[in-house]
C-alpha cells in the first residue's frame, strides 16, 4: 500500500513483517529510505511502478540500520548510491554523515543497532527501528544492540522539532 505524507514523501507499506519503506523527491532526486526485505521485492516494484517510478530510477538509497529486512532489497537498485552508518557497514556503502544534501539531518541514533540512524527532513523523522507509535522502541536484545544507546538515543530524538513520525515498522492504521 502507497500513502502519500507530502507532495515528495511516500510510505510505501508491506504486509511482510509489517515494514515500512519511504520514497522522497527531493532536488530531482529519488530517495528511498530502507529497502525491506528480499520477500517484498515484487510488491515493491509493483508500488514504484504506481508512482511512475522503477527501480533504475532510484538515486539515492539510505539505510537506518543493517538488519535483512531494511536491506534486503538493496539488489533492485542498480543505479543508486547507498548510504549507511560505518558503524554497521563499515566500507561497504558510502559514508551516511558525508551525504551532501542540507534537507536532510541525520541524527547518529545507536541502539537497536551499533550504526542505528534517524533522519530528520522538515518536520519529520524516519526513525528506522528506533522510535514506533504509540511509544514503542526497537529491540535491544540482538546482537550490537544497546539498552543504554538506546536510551540516549530516545533523549536525543525527544528533543527534536518534528511533528510527523515515520518508522520503520507499525500498524497500517496508524
Amino acid at each position: 500500500m502507497i500513502r502519500k505524507i507530502q507532495d515528495n514523501v511516500h510510505q510505501i507499506s508491506f504486509k511482510q513483517f509489517g515494514s515500512y519503506i519511504y520514497l522522497l523527491n527531493i532536488e530531482d532526486k529519488n530517495i528511498i529510505i530502507d529497502t525491506s526485505s528480499p520477500e517484498n521485492a515484487d510488491e515493491l516494484i509493483s508500488h514504484l511502478h504506481e508512482l511512475d517510478l522503477s527501480p533504475k530510477t532510484i538515486d539515492i538509497v539510505i539505510l537506518t540500520h543493517n538488519h535483512w529486512d531494511h536491506t534486503g532489497g538493496i539488489d533492485l537498485f542498480p543505479n543508486a548510491k547507498f548510504y549507511g552508518s560505518p558503524d554497521d557497514f563499515g566500507k561497504n556503502f558510502h559514508d551516511i554523515h558525508k551525504l551532501k544534501m542540507p534537507e536532510l539531518k541525520i541524527i547518529r541514533t545507536p541502539g537497536h543497532s551499533k550504526g542505528g540512524i534517524c533522519i530528520l527532513y522538515n518536520d519529520i523523522l524516519f526513525s528506522g527501528d528506533t522510535l514506533f507509535h504509540r511509544g514503542t522502541i526497537g529491540r535491544t536484545d540482538l546482537p550490537g544492540s544497546s539498552e543504554s544507546e538506546m536510551r540516549t538515543s530516545l533523549e536525543k530524538i525527544s528533543r527534536l522539532k518534528f511533528s510527523i513520525l515515520c518508522p520503520g515498522h507499525g500498524i497500517e492504521s496508524e
